[in-house]
């Protein structure tokens, strides 16, 4: 990483301690759910006070310890598709009640041809720039036709992000440019800025079956979830279930195209490729978002 990156290391800091103080709350969490631990058990946990985590994990995730343990435990995501939606029939439900209820980040996608995916990335120019969001470290990454991959990693772990992501297209040009990420990553992370008529572009790089699949992601509305079965349906291979979920966990452009809300069979909160942590925890701030 270059002078550019370090500086960069040096301005996530106190955001960054805020994502780690969460992320530790959140762990606290999802291990101890039966156990609903109080607003007092977690302050202990990561040292702070129960007014000062209080005020913390309500201005960042919009809803409070307790509300936020109801949203994103095992339990939470398994009510989302009992009682949320009937699976396939409810993905195309939009649920917004109004304009003070989000429904979703509105985008608009491309998919590059079988040929431009075969080449590895070979003639494409991908620029990348790490940035600050409610996740952790946020590696956005661009092309001339908009946002090509999106990743999370905890500071200090931008080398290896970087290297996993850029794995996959192995043969393209890449040059660090946070001048041509920035823009992206303040609207991706600003709800404010979630607007239909100007929406965020996509490209997907993939093969045919995985674009098919990033698709029917985009289908799935905030504070819903969908199970890799009924995602096999609706793009017509129902027997596919287990390479859905291995189209899933390939997807680049982890939070806009939302692999976070397809869950296994039982409703179960299977692997992230960014952590079951983190996953846990977008799932929980879109729940803060919807409700908000």
């Amino acid at each position: 990483m270059n002078a550019q990156t370090a500086i960069l290391k040096n301005d996530i800091t106190p955001a960054g301690g805020d994502y780690e103080t969460v992320r530790r709350v959140i762990e606290k969490i999802s291990l101890d759910f039966r156990d609903q631990p109080s607003l007092e058990t977690l302050a202990a946990e990561v040292g702070e006070t129960p007014t000062g985590l209080q005020k913390l994990f309500t201005r960042w995730a919009g809803l409070s310890p307790k509300g936020f343990l109801q949203a994103v435990t095992l339990d939470h995501a398994r009510r989302l598709l009992d009682a949320g939606m009937p699976l396939l029939e409810a993905s195309f439900e939009v649920g917004m009640s109004g304009p003070g209820r989000l429904h979703d980040l509105f985008v608009t996608h491309e998919a590059m041809s079988p040929g431009d995916y075969k080449t590895r990335g070979a003639g494409l120019t991908i620029r990348y720039g790490f940035h600050i969001s409610p996740f952790g470290v946020a590696l956005v990454m661009v092309t001339e036709r908009g946002l090509a991959g999106l990743s999370f990693n905890d500071a200090g772990e931008e080398r290896a992000a970087f290297a996993d992501m850029s794995g996959r297209w192995p043969n393209a040009t890449y040059v660090e440019d946070m001048s041509a990420t920035a823009p992206y990553a303040a609207r991706i992370f600003d709800p404010a800025r979630w607007r239909s008529d100007q929406p965020l572009r996509v490209v997907m790089i993939g093969t045919d079956f995985q674009v098919r699949v990033w698709e029917a992601l985009l289908k799935i509305p905030m504070g819903k979830a969908r199970t890799y079965s009924s995602i096999a349906a609706e793009i017509g291979a129902p027997t596919a279930s287990r390479a859905v979920g291995a189209a899933v966990g390939a997807n680049p452009i982890s939070f806009v195209v939302p692999c976070h809300r397809a869950l296994g069979k039982s409703g179960a909160l299977t692997g992230y490729h960014w952590g079951l942590t983190r996953k846990r925890a977008i799932l929980g701030w879109e729940a803060g978002q919807v409700g908000a």
